[in-house]
C-alpha cells in the first residue's frame, strides 16, 4: 500500500478563508492554493496507508471528547529568523488548540508526532517568499481580525501534486462526517508546516 503524508487542522471558515487565501497568493507565496486558510494541529505526518483507519478512529475519539470554543485572530507576527513565515495570530483559542494537538499526537496514539518547534497556534499568510514580500504581508495585514465558533476540525491528505485536501470532518462531541465522494477533489485542505 505504501506510505501517505496527512495532517489535521481547523479550516478558518469563509468568507475569511478565502480571503486570506487570496492575499497570500497575492504576496507570491506559490503554496497558497495548495493549502487552504487554517490552524495546524498536526504537522505534516507521512503515515502506512493502512493505518489510516486507526488514525481515523483515534480522531473520532479526540473529537467526541470536544466541545466547541470560540477562535479570534487579530494582528500579524512571525517566525523571523528562525522560520520564514508570517502568520496571524490566534488571541483567543490557542489554549484550546493546543490541548487538541497534544490528544491528536497522544503517545499512546496512532501519530505520535514529535514535533520540530514548540506549538505555536497561527495561521500562516506567508512562508518561504523573499523578505520584502514578507514584510509587505506583516504590514498590510497588520490590522487583520476575524472570530468564529469552533465545532470541530478535519482531517486532510496531501496529493501527488502537492495539494492538500480533505478526508473527513469531525464535529465535536459527534459523530465524523465523511466529505461527499464528488466534492473531495475540489476541496483544498489546509497543513502547512512553518
Amino acid at each position: 500500500m505504501g506510505t501517505v503524508t496527512i495532517g489535521v487542522s481547523i479550516a478558518v471558515p469563509e468568507p475569511h478563508g478565502s480571503l486570506l487565501q487570496e492575499r497570500r497568493a497575492g504576496f507570491g507565496d506559490p503554496a497558497a492554493h495548495c493549502i487552504a486558510t487554517h490552524v495546524t494541529l498536526l504537522p505534516p505526518t507521512e503515515v502506512e496507508e493502512s493505518d489510516l483507519p486507526a488514525v481515523e478512529a483515534h480522531l473520532s475519539v479526540v473529537a467526541a471528547a470536544g466541545r466547541p470554543f470560540p477562535m479570534r485572530l487579530s494582528g500579524t507576527d512571525t517566525f523571523r529568523p528562525l522560520s520564514p513565515v508570517v502568520f496571524i495570530r490566534v488571541v483567543e483559542g490557542a489554549e484550546a488548540c493546543a490541548r487538541l494537538q497534544q490528544r491528536v499526537r497522544d503517545a499512546s496514539g496512532p501519530v505520535p508526532r514529535e514535533l520540530q518547534f514548540p506549538y505555536h497556534p497561527h495561521v500562516t499568510v506567508a512562508h518561504g517568499i523573499d523578505d520584502a514580500a514578507m514584510d509587505r504581508a506583516f504590514e498590510e495585514l497588520s490590522g487583520y481580525a476575524a472570530e468564529w465558533p469552533c465545532t470541530g476540525f478535519a482531517l486532510y491528505q496531501q496529493g501527488t501534486d502537492g495539494v492538500w485536501r480533505k478526508l473527513r470532518e469531525y464535529p465535536f462531541g459527534g459523530a465524523v462526517v465523511p466529505t461527499q465522494a464528488g466534492h473531495a477533489d475540489a476541496e483544498r485542505g489546509t497543513i502547512a508546516s512553518r
